[in-house]
């Protein structure tokens, strides 16, 4: 295990994964550390000089226009904390609050927030403590940020609230004692300094997208074993095609499929079977590659907000300057995790295309009914398609997007909202479900190649044979009727690790 260094410019993807799931540990960067200080000396000169700055000498949202003593600095911010922690709902992942965790830090260590060094260094001690708070998922509306849930991840620190330690759900007083750490007194500014920020949509999203960049490669490779099982043409990949129309993600899956099925006996020439197959064998550079290129672009996006000043207000000491923005409205994300949404959706979409030509004999073009040789007796995958169908048809409910509603709050101040973190979260709902329809489509794929008599024997590429290997390696043909759902969760579970990816990669080389 090593050691993530924050800085808040340089904070990747992988990182982000490596934190969250690794439990890798978090160190700030010495140059991030004289960053925090310059900008707390400075909040402090503010209040020492009884500036009226919002959020730090006034109350918040509408209570702007209050003006609050010195003396109750410390007070506002406790409260603010304390009042904003009103979210609902099942707790959110592990996972999702250490990435949570780790962005907010990233944030902070740029040095434009105002909040003092040890506040910041006690959300670090607790993360790599493995002190995981409470965070009801529902409460957020995108603008201030994430206020709701950024306030549950803040109240451990204060001995407030709940936490999850060693997988023990207890109050945040007893996790901080459990582990050493004491309790923090917040100060001037340190309240909206750890709430006003983006980083619930952001972390939830950016897990999602990682999940979801691993998905690509693994729908080609769903995409060419139904192509094998088919015996599908592979004149409609052939690079002269794509080329003249280059969008990227459209050739980029042509050449996967290409390499995929390289060396194989079972995929057809135009004309030798059919002279074309149907959109879901022939358009899948054109589908996958539009979904490819919509994933790239909100991993651009992500990596700007995962480095990104999403505070308000914004403290610019080099212009004596504490600016009250908006960089804390969620926008930028609700759109791109919308945008991801669909893209993620419409993969499962294609996907369950596939699945009903092979279980049904008018598409199949010669397989048993519901791939059972004693169909009638046997259900055989009949009802693997009916699964399928239920979550596409899910994910077109969930890709409906979020960011095109808006409701005002806080007394009309914050009249335009994102709901970027609702985005968020149906995006990583919209994920699981395709992943789980790509597994269906893969332990389908696997099955129609075995009872393909016509092509018995007949070699499969060696991209297909590598992706089969790994299906087999955890789930036999279906001879006789069996509860399949077991045998879905071990392929999913192949999924979730990459394992079909990295079986095939070592064979036949990266896919794109």
């Amino acid at each position: 295990m090593h050691t993530i260094i924050v800085d808040g410019n340089s904070l990747s993807l992988k990182s982000v994964e490596q934190v969250a799931r690794q439990n890798c540990n978090v160190a700030l960067s010495e140059a991030a550390k004289v960053s925090i200080k310059k900008s707390r000396d400075y909040v402090d000169r503010l209040v020492k000089e009884g500036r009226i700055v919002y959020g730090i000498t006034t109350g918040f949202g509408e209570f702007s226009k209050v003006k609050i003593a010195q003396d109750q600095t410390v007070q506002l911010q406790k409260n603010l904390i304390v009042s904003h922690s009103c979210g609902v709902g099942k707790h959110l992942p592990a996972d999702s609050v250490r990435t949570i965790m780790l962005l907010r830090v990233n944030a902070l260590s740029k040095g434009f927030s105002g909040i003092r060094l040890e506040t910041i260094q006690s959300m670090i001690d607790m993360l790599n403590a493995g002190i995981i708070p409470a965070v009801p998922e529902k409460g957020s509306l995108g603008a201030s940020g994430d206020l709701a849930p950024l306030s549950h991840i803040v109240l451990p620190l204060l001995g407030l609230g709940e936490a999850y330690y060693n997988g023990a759900l207890m109050p945040g007083a007893q996790a901080l004692i459990r582990a050493g750490i004491t309790p923090i007194e917040l100060t001037s500014k340190e309240g909206l300094a750890l709430i006003n920020g983006t980083q619930v949509m952001t972390g939830i999203g950016a897990l999602a997208l990682y999940d979801g960049l691993n998905l690509l490669k693994l729908c080609d490779i769903a995409a060419a074993m139904t192509l094998e099982a088919l015996n599908g043409l592979t004149d409609a990949f052939i690079a002269d095609i794509h080329e003249v129309r280059p969008h990227q993600g459209q050739m980029d899956t042509a050449a996967n499929l290409l390499k995929l099925t390289a060396g194989s006996e079972r995929t057809t020439k135009t004309g030798e079977l059919r002279v074309q197959d149907a959109y879901s064998l022939r358009c899948v550079p054109q589908v996958h590659g539009a979904s490819k290129d919509a994933l790239r672009y909100v991993a651009e996006k992500v990596a700007v907000e995962m480095n990104a000043v999403t505070d308000n207000p914004i403290i610019l000491t080099e212009k004596d300057m504490a600016i009250s923005g908006g960089n804390f409205h969620g926008q930028p994300m609700a759109l791109s995790f919308d945008f991801m949404g669909i893209a993620l959706s419409e993969l499962a979409n294609i996907s369950e295309r596939r699945i009903e030509r092979m279980v049904n004999p008018a598409l199949s073009g010669g397989l048993p009914a519901f791939l059972t040789k004693q169909g009638g007796l046997h259900s055989g995958f009949m009802i693997a398609q009916y699964t399928a169908a239920a979550l596409v048809s899910e994910n077109k409910v969930l890709a409906h997007p979020a960011s095109v509603d808006s409701i005002p709050s806080s007394a009309g101040q914050e009249d335009h909202v994102s709901m970027g973190t609702i985005a968020a979260r149906k995006a990583r709902e919209i994920y699981f479900n395709a992943s789980r329809v790509l597994a269906i489509e893969l332990f389908t794929a696997a099955q129609a190649i075995d009872l393909n008599a016509a092509y018995s024997g007949k070699k499969l590429g060696a991209g297909t044979q590598a992706a089969y290997n790994a299906i087999r390696s955890v789930a036999d043909c279906v001879t006789f009727d069996r509860e399949l759902y077991l045998d879905f969760n071990k392929i999913a579970q192949l999924v979730d690790t990459n394992v079909i990816v990295e079986a095939v990669e070592a064979a036949v080389g990266a896919l794109k």
